[in-house]
């Protein structure tokens, strides 16, 4: 399902567009989907993808395709995308204002 983003509440931060378009193909989507697990119930992942499913929803920002789940996109409502590098690690992250609590190592999330 093809939307037009600025029906969706989600946004890309130009340094995540960056790091994005340095690993990316254009066969390939930026995939964001979470994953039950943690110790605090959630964690996010992220994958360049060929495959767009039937309920995935395909978004662009920046000039780059984003592919969410629809169950995914539920959590993902009102976030944003953003990548961090610095001498202890280099990430995406996912700033959610839904996020209620965090695991102390910072990898898993509760809404």
């Amino acid at each position: 399902m093809n939307i037009n983003s600025k029906d969706i509440n989600i946004s890309l931060t130009k340094r995540a567009a960056n790091k994005i378009k340095k690993l990316y193909s254009k066969n390939k989507n930026f995939r964001i989907f979470i994953l039950g697990g943690g110790c605090s119930g959630f964690k996010y992942d992220f994958m360049l993808d060929k495959k767009i499913k039937k309920n995935d929803i395909l978004i662009n920002l920046l000039g780059i395709n984003i592919v969410i789940d629809k169950i995914s996109m539920q959590y993902l409502t009102g976030s944003i995308i953003d990548y961090i590098e610095n001498i202890e690690e280099s990430k995406f992250i996912i700033k959610n204002p839904y996020m209620k609590n965090t695991c102390s190592c910072g990898s898993s999330f509760d809404i």
